[in-house]
């Protein structure tokens, strides 16, 4: 790890402002399901707001991502306004979809955000081709493409790595393996390693600590970097965990996983917590500044949320806009 200097504060203060923001998101998220306010499922992405921030930290706006139906994370990190986000999570007409996505299909594509996928594995496709339409035209952006160890098992994946490998896309293929894929452990499901997977197809694969902003973001720098120099594809496989259940309403989840294991990653590998450690034991913050910081962002997610509730549904006249293409148009 490269040494922290006072230089690194504000780009580290940024990091942690994005990461309580993916928290309190998903916070109000959850309490709107629970209040009967929202409708349809949502998955939470608490437990792995060091992934999604590390790495897009490392993208320009230009680059591009594809997510997941636990996509909310990515989305905040890409540069997402949240009361745009909380507007089509409760269906309302300003929503980035108009409402009629949701949680499992927010895209914003002015950030470069190709968007979230409820189908598992169904974004990587979409990943290598944004990847493939960059080189063919010229442009150095470089594609992430989020999915989580259940992915591992899409057949999908394997044919567009082995496509990427062979013409040498500018993607970066990141696994956030939270040890679960729906009620299954990784180790029921994937034999062997999963870089293994990656690497069968020549692709240079690393391992990090998804726990860790610092950690993340400095490998993601140079994997981006590299890509955007026309050395891809790579492969990352992050640790992390989640701490709701596989989606709000996976509330029992003692026949899967205890109490114990998931307490032990909230109190002792949370992402925030431990970049919050880090920067006041290395005297770059006070913990006053991250109070602050804190405070600001419970607030403006609160006053997102009350946006979003007041503004307007769509006109029933809407039903079925966006959802035809109407086959006498002229491309």
């Amino acid at each position: 790890m490269a040494t922290l200097t006072k230089k690194d504060t504000p780009r580290l203060l940024r990091a942690y402002r994005q990461m309580v923001t993916i928290r309190e998101f998903e916070n109000n998220a959850n309490d709107l399901y629970l209040g009967a306010k929202m409708p349809g499922l949502t998955h939470m992405y608490s437990g792995q707001e060091a992934v999604a921030v590390g790495i897009c930290e490392a993208l320009k706006k230009t680059d591009y991502i594809t997510s997941t139906h636990r996509g909310h994370g990515h989305c905040v990190a890409k540069g997402a306004d949240l009361k745009l986000m909380f507007c089509e999570l409760l269906g309302k007409e300003e929503g980035y979809c108009r409402g009629k996505g949701g949680s499992m299909h927010i895209a914003d594509q002015s950030m470069g955000n190709l968007g979230a996928n409820a189908i598992v594995g169904g974004s990587a496709g979409i990943a290598t081709g944004a990847a493939l339409t960059s080189k063919m035209l010229g442009k150095d952006d470089v594609t992430v493409c989020f999915f989580g160890d259940g992915a591992l098992g899409q057949g999908v994946l394997y044919e567009v790595m082995n496509m990427a490998a062979l013409w040498n896309l500018p993607v970066i293929y990141a696994c956030e393996n939270n040890l679960y894929g729906e009620y299954t452990h990784v180790d029921e499901m994937a034999a062997g390693t999963i870089t293994a997977r990656a690497e069968a197809f020549g692709i240079e694969s690393h391992r990090v600590d998804g726990q860790d902003f610092v950690a993340v973001n400095e490998l993601s720098e140079k994997l981006v970097e590299r890509a955007r120099n026309g050395e891809g594809p790579f492969f990352i496989e992050l640790s992390t965990y989640r701490y709701h259940g596989h989606h709000v309403g996976d509330i029992n989840r003692a026949y899967y996983r205890t109490k114990e294991e998931e307490q032990h990653w909230k109190d002792d590998r949370d992402p925030i917590s431990i970049l919050s450690t880090l920067l006041v034991a290395k005297k770059l913050v006070e913990q006053s500044e991250l109070d602050t910081i804190n405070s600001a962002v419970k607030q403006e997610a609160e006053a997102a949320v009350a946006y979003a509730l007041a503004a307007a549904y769509p006109d029933e006249s809407e039903v079925d806009m966006h959802v035809f293409a109407d086959s006498k148009v002229e491309i």
